[in-house]
């Protein structure tokens, strides 16, 4: 179902509102500015319906928020170092976006922008993005597609395909916060799992400093299932950014079949599980949401969401070494990026 919203979004066009629903009752909300996911519902054994993602009250107050929330990010999600990089020989300067780092494909990136609807139903929606030479400092012209999918057994997919012109580094995720409580709670209770042998350290910019880390011995083994509230800010590497917001290198290396991460509501009676064709997550506990607009209750607080984000390392355009396939789409290939979120109710 598509509907148009009353209010302009900063292009003069109304918002475009779809609505998916599948055989078990969930229903997904998006629009095509940002292709943002809005609302994930999911229906509960005992008759109640959990909101499991962060959204805003109404279209338009996404243009005022920093969070990304339910965005689609690119052309590179995460961090590049000094808003720069060298490719094939040649030095590109990127516009910043985070004091002198680029962070999700720059103060214009992919989730500012209306994505065009190529084609939707009740299950599913594919959305087309255009992305010029120089478009935030990025060489060449890209084309995207993400398709987000509802199936009957409670999955979001989210496939993101990309094809450049000319070569350039390529990352394309979605940054939707879940909080299974279905309120505005700390998200800190939820049990986690990332099945994840490595984790890779950053400054307080978000900056890796050193290589990857093994996760054995550190606050940053979650392998085995445990609250994340368990080893919350016990070392240095979670103080400098106040919490969890750091890359994970998985052990699935990209077979969407392997779950990548699990998650429970801190009652147990909803489960997500997240698997993704990326060779990393980034877990995001949400350390600086507050104050974001919130769906029913003002803002929100730090903490009341965490998001898993399916991606490549962070600045991975300046370090090749990383033991992950080249994050460099060169002309004639394909990217093509695939996570999935799965709901399970339990009673």
């Amino acid at each position: 179902m598509l509907n148009e919203t009353p209010t302009l979004a900063p292009d003069g066009l109304p918002y475009r509102l779809l609505t998916l629903r599948n055989s078990a009752g969930m229903v997904v909300t998006l629009m095509d500015w940002g292709a943002t996911l809005l609302s994930a519902r999911v229906p509960m054994p005992d008759g109640s319906v959990r909101e499991t993602l962060l959204g805003c009250a109404s279209p338009e107050q996404y243009i005022n928020q920093a969070a990304y929330l339910g965005a689609s990010v690119g052309r590179y999600a995460n961090r590049i170092a000094k808003s720069r990089f060298e490719l094939d020989g040649v030095r590109y300067t990127l516009l910043p976006s985070q004091g002198e780092n680029q962070l999700h494909g720059g103060p214009e990136g992919f989730d500012k922008r209306r994505w065009k609807i190529v084609q939707q139903n009740d299950r599913e929606v594919l959305f087309s993005l255009d992305s010029l030479d120089g478009d935030q400092g990025f060489p060449g012209n890209l084309t995207a597609f993400a398709r987000f999918t509802l199936t009957d057994d409670n999955r979001i997919a989210i496939e993101y395909r990309a094809t450049v012109d000319k070569p350039c580094p390529v990352n394309l995720t979605n940054h939707a916060y879940f909080n299974l409580d279905g309120n505005q709670c700390d998200v800190r209770n939820h049990k986690l799992q990332i099945l994840a042998d490595a984790y890779l350290p950053v400054d307080e910019m978000g900056i890796p400093y050193q290589g990857l880390k093994p996760v054995e011995g550190t606050s940053f083994d979650f392998r085995n299932a445990k609250s994340i509230a368990q080893d919350f800010l016990s070392d240095d590497d979670q103080r400098k950014v106040k919490g969890y917001d750091h890359a994970f290198l998985l052990q699935a290396q990209g077979d969407v079949k392997q779950p990548a991460a699990q998650v429970w509501s801190a009652d147990e009676k909803l489960q997500m599980t997240v698997y993704t064709s990326a060779p990393a997550l980034q877990f995001y506990s949400g350390n600086y949401l507050g104050g974001t607009t919130a769906r029913e209750h003002g803002e929100y607080s730090d903490w009341q969401g965490l998001a898993l984000e399916s991606e490549f390392l962070p600045d991975s355009p300046n370090h090749p070494e990383w033991p992950q396939p080249d994050c460099v789409l060169r002309p004639g290939e394909e990217y093509v990026s695939v996570t999935e979120y799965h709901f399970t109710p339990h009673a």
